[in-house]
């Protein structure tokens, strides 16, 4: 069924090759010097209108240039509708009135001929769409950036939904992309920024990700991937991929039926509710970082559906649109969780070793002077209560070390930052009172005190014993506590903690936690059992039997 003709020429542009392509347009000044000249035009007149009517007070003013904006971002083209899309997830950055625009630029898009696409559609899968699908409509149901996709019907009861790239498309990213590598490299000198690194550096993480992006047959395997990680976790619904009836510029998966996570209001009206959803969608977030090592990095409204029901405390979320994924590795992810706990625990010459890991800073700094900067930088922004934290307040803390101190930002993070991003800005939108921490660090929090993995194992004890191995059993209060205040059901959340505990003293892995707990009982020679008490007091308190055999009773 499908065309199984590979062009060569064509597979070796569809992988991102910053010199080659460079050297590719310098060749052909026809197309470069007049594209460079339409985007600085366009630019510029866009920044005139701005600098006239960015301060007015009239809404109409703002909403006209709003669409002003979309506008612009549409003509510029898909590279420039990216980065839209990824201000579409900001309410705490942008105006409403903009927000309400640049959110088109997810599915709302000018469409191309329908003709086309059909011609591709043919042309990728060797058939018609009568010839496979029993109904197949004459217009799109929504419009991206990268693609159309329509509502089909392979027969009367399976509904599914069918991608098709836009014509030329890799031609038209291979140039953008070489021209605002252009731009940006010759106006870095002159934007206030101080990344640690060649802005050029951004934008070929950009590039790789974009080229991936729009390869469907990669797309498919992204989404199986997707599938099989979340396989099961009831709240998070994956399409199929109907792999007979996809290629590189088709994909057809199952229908996702759900409301688009544009506002907490629309959820509510139509029976969901929207902390629910947040809950859900964090969580999954979060997961994909710290424990799959493998994320969508583009969340944005668009890409995510609320669906009806509920299981327990949890809404059901539907994902779509798996060409922007990407990879943490095992020792980013690991480092990533211990540093989070150590930014809440204020344990700053941790936290400064953890950016030393991640590459945040270089191998020879002096980490105690950092440790400082840090305290003094984060310390009013982290205090008792961790939920009023959130990743927008740290990021603003953090961005005026840039300018001072040797922090660099490693060009890999930037997906990672905007999937992290996005999903704040996608909860802030449904909840402007959302801070990502409350949901983020009791999953943390039950990961530390369940998961028997060396690497986790290191940063529990390193929150649990201080220097001296002195038992913190504050430290150990305020983990059990973060995961209580999570959950609707607190007693069945702790005895898995409880559980994995008693096997991990007795287990082969839980040698230097006896180790730490025998000095902690023994100093100066003397054997002192005030943090042996402390502990079994809360202990006793935390899993008190009688609560155990009520809560089992009740369920």
């Amino acid at each position: 069924m499908k065309n199984t003709h590979k062009d060569n020429k064509e597979a070796i542009t569809m992988v991102y090759n910053a010199k080659r392509d460079l050297i590719w347009l310098i060749l052909r000044p026809w197309i470069l010097i007049p594209r460079i000249i339409q985007i600085i035009f366009i630019i510029i007149k866009f920044i005139i209108r701005f600098l006239l009517e960015a301060n007015s007070e009239d809404k109409n003013v703002q909403k006209g240039l709003a669409e002003y904006l979309l506008n612009t971002i549409s003509k510029l083209g898909p590279c420039f509708i990216k980065l839209g899309q990824a201000l579409s997830t900001r309410p705490d950055l942008i105006k409403q009135e903009w927000l309400d625009e640049l959110t088109r630029l997810q599915d709302d898009l000018p469409r191309f001929d329908h003709k086309i696409a059909l011609k591709i559609f043919e042309t990728e899968i060797g058939q018609p769409v009568d010839k496979i699908f029993t109904d197949f409509p004459n217009e799109p149901i929504a419009s991206a950036s990268l693609g159309q996709v329509y509502k089909a019907k392979l027969d009367k009861d399976y509904t599914v939904a069918v991608k098709i790239q836009r014509p030329n498309l890799t031609y038209i990213i291979r140039r953008d992309l070489v021209i605002i590598r252009i731009i940006a490299v010759i106006s870095k000198p002159f934007l206030p920024l101080n990344l640690g690194f060649g802005i050029g550096e951004i934008i070929d993480e950009f590039g790789i990700s974009l080229f991936k992006e729009i390869d469907y047959e990669q797309e498919a395997k992204n989404a199986e991937r997707f599938a099989a990680l979340f396989s099961n976790n009831k709240t998070i619904v994956v399409p199929r991929v109907e792999n007979i009836i996809s290629s590189k510029k088709v994909i057809t998966t199952s229908w996702i039926e759900g409301i688009k996570m544009k506002s907490r209001g629309e959820l509510i009206q139509n029976g969901i509710d929207p902390t629910a959803i947040i809950r859900s969608a964090v969580t999954s977030g979060i997961q994909q970082l710290l424990e799959f090592g493998y994320f969508h990095a583009d969340p944005h409204p668009g890409n995510l559906f609320a669906l009806k029901g509920k299981t327990i405390n949890r809404g059901h979320i539907g994902y779509v649109d798996f060409g922007m994924m990407d990879y943490i590795n095992d020792k980013d992810r690991i480092t990533l969780t211990g540093a989070i706990v150590h930014l809440i625990n204020n344990d700053y010459l941790l936290l400064a070793k953890d950016f030393q890991r991640l590459g945040f800073l270089s191998s020879d700094q002096n980490l105690d002077e950092i440790a400082v900067v840090l305290k003094e930088v984060l310390g009013g922004v982290i205090n008792k209560d961790v939920n009023s934290l959130n990743l927008k307040t740290v990021t603003d803390k953090f961005s005026d070390l840039m300018f001072d101190y040797p922090f660099r930002v490693p060009s890999r993070f930037a997906l990672i930052i905007r999937a992290v991003v996005s999903q704040e800005g996608l909860a802030i939108r449904l909840d402007p009172d959302f801070k990502i921490i409350r949901f983020a660090y009791p999953y943390i929090a039950k990961r530390l005190l369940t998961d028997q993995s060396e690497e986790l194992l290191e940063i529990l004890m390193d929150i649990i014993f201080d220097k001296q191995n002195k038992l913190r059993v504050d430290r150990l209060e305020s983990l059990l506590e973060v995961i209580e205040e999570s959950s609707n059901q607190p007693i069945w959340d702790l005895l898995p903690v409880a559980r994995n505990g008693v096997k991990l003293l007795v287990s082969s892995k839980g040698s230097n936690i006896r180790k730490k707990l025998l000095m902690s009982l023994i100093k100066n020679d003397e054997f002192n059992i005030d943090e042996m008490k402390e502990l079994l007091k809360l202990i006793s308190k935390k899993f008190d039997p009688m609560a155990i055999g009520t809560q089992f009773i009740k369920n």
